[in-house]
């Protein structure tokens, strides 16, 4: 393992004036993406080691945020609660990881890289210890509140350390080890709550993160580089005030429409409040050096598209952990545990796809993945709607294996090209934007699907959903993710092709 990769701080401004002229921003084409860090470039053992930890602890994040869900009404009888006040126990963690994003990637450029990722998995782990020892809804909820806050620092920041320390010909396959965690622990989630609350304690869903955890805070230690910038500029507190009060709007009113929880009306304010203070903000980044998250960098196209483009899709995709698990258990009768271990089958294609996607983007593009390859992803969402409860179980599972590959593949290719033309200066602020957006657009597909399912209920005037009005669910989130097809032909053609070797 090269020494200096484990140990030095890597300063933004360190470069040597007598080989060059230039700033490192300079010669980012010829150094990756690490480039102008003056980071040395990690070997392939070293990137898939790298890869590794960080797709640890996202996994250990992205799981407990949604196994909690099936053990809320064990908890709830715990506590002596009503289940659906159990819900802010969901919406707490979501608020907090939401509302801290945007400010990720500033502290990670003042304190550095390594100390953020390690302290935020102190933070998460801490979290969980103080989740399994509550004793009531009040006491859970600001443990969730203090998970968030760690979960807020390890998504963005673990993509950071990747960004800037992997040569630019070993960043889809780095990239490509993200994506299992994020299409992994929403689908094991529920049905992993389920076994925990059946066979053992309720709190042994937050225990369990205390032993990887720890194992995740030496690995940091050893093996991940303390990068940082070297004049992280100013906070932008008035940033923060905004960006949380629209996220913390939207999050809230996406979260609660159309689920009956709240009435409408305050759903819908809560959206328009978050629309007002979206405003403001953008306002305020434009009259501001150093904005919390930069809007400017909606100007660089690769990046541009993949935001674009990437909410659509992310939009249909997020609506499957509610859709599916709910069609087979309400729709189809099914037994939780069937359920979840036909949804199990998704996170096996995104296995399937983790080393072809480096050959599969090579031989299409970048252009042509997103294009080609989102077609087909949003097709095989749209197969879902085809399903009954007399389809042989080798053929649903054969649809989600399929659908959980291609699926897979386009989430390597957007967050890989989106940092392809990004300055080094800017990558911490391009990490905190895409990871904000990213969350919020996942959120917003839950509440697709639950809007779709309420529109086909109304529609038919059925009292509860069967098995047509999550075909049309399934039908309406496809038909979005169907639409990021054709705005991704606005990516240039030779978009990312430094990534894959291809010029």
């Amino acid at each position: 393992m090269n020494r200096a990769l484990k140990s030095r701080k890597l300063e933004a401004g360190d470069f040597d004036p007598k080989s060059s002229g230039s700033p490192p921003a300079a010669n980012i084409a010829e150094t990756g993406v690490a480039a102008g860090l003056a980071a040395p470039r990690s070997t392939p053992g070293e990137t898939r080691l790298t890869a590794v930890i960080v797709a640890c602890a996202l996994f250990m994040q992205n799981l407990d945020s949604t196994v909690i869900a099936t053990a809320l009404p064990t908890i709830a009888h715990a506590f002596g609660s009503d289940p659906v006040r159990m819900n802010v126990a969901l919406t707490s963690y979501l608020l907090s990881l939401t509302v801290f994003i945007p400010a990720s990637g500033w502290v990670a450029d003042r304190y550095g890289a390594r100390t953020v990722f390690r302290a935020a998995i102190v933070v998460f782990t801490a979290g969980s210890v103080l989740c399994g020892l509550a004793r009531n809804l009040p006491f859970m909820v600001g443990a969730r509140v203090l998970q968030g806050m760690g979960g807020a620092m390890m998504i963005p920041v673990g993509r950071l350390v990747l960004l800037r320390t992997v040569a630019k010909t070993e960043l889809v396959s780095a990239m490509a080890w993200l994506t299992i965690p994020a299409l992994i622990g929403p689908v094991i989630g529920p049905p992993l709550g389920g076994v925990i609350v059946t066979y053992a304690d309720w709190r042994w869903i937050f225990f369990i993160n205390v032993p990887i955890g720890a194992l995740g805070i030496v690995l940091v230690t050893l093996f991940v580089p303390d990068i940082r910038e070297a004049r992280p500029g100013r906070f932008d507190a008035m940033g923060l005030l905004l960006c949380g009060a629209a996220l913390a709007g939207f999050m809230l009113g996406f979260e609660t429409i159309g689920r009956g929880a709240v009435p409408l009306a305050l759903s819908a304010g809560a959206i328009a409040a978050g629309l007002g203070a979206a405003l403001a903000y953008a306002w305020h980044a434009r009259r501001t050096s150093s904005p919390l998250l930069d809007l400017s960098l909606l100007r660089i196209p690769t990046f541009a598209v993949s935001i674009w483009s990437g909410s659509l899709f992310r939009i249909g995709i997020g609506a499957i952990p509610f859709l599916l698990p709910m069609m087979l258990q309400v729709g189809f009768g099914d037994t939780a545990l069937r359920s979840g271990a036909i949804t199990f089958a998704s996170s096996a294609g995104a296995l399937v796809m983790k080393p072809i996607s480096p050959p599969a983007i090579r031989v299409l593009g970048f252009r042509g993945t997103l294009v080609v390859n989102g077609a087909m992803s949003a097709i095989l969402l749209g197969v879902c709607a085809l399903f009954r409860p007399g389809w042989p179980a080798a053929a649903i599972y054969g649809v989600l294996l399929v659908g959980g590959f291609f699926r897979s593949l386009q989430f390597t290719a957007y967050n890989t090209v989106a940092y392809a033309d990004i300055p080094a200066q800017q990558m911490s602020a391009a990490t905190s934007l895409y990871s904000t957006l990213q969350q919020l657009m996942l959120t917003l597909g839950i509440a697709a699907g639950a809007a779709f399912l309420d529109l086909s209920m109304a529609l038919n005037r059925h009292p509860a959903p069967n098995e047509w009005d999550f075909r049309l669910a399934f039908a309406g989130v496809a038909l979005i993710s169907l639409f990021a097809a054709p705005v991704a032909l606005a990516m240039p053609k030779d978009a990312g092709a430094e990534l894959t070797g291809r010029g």
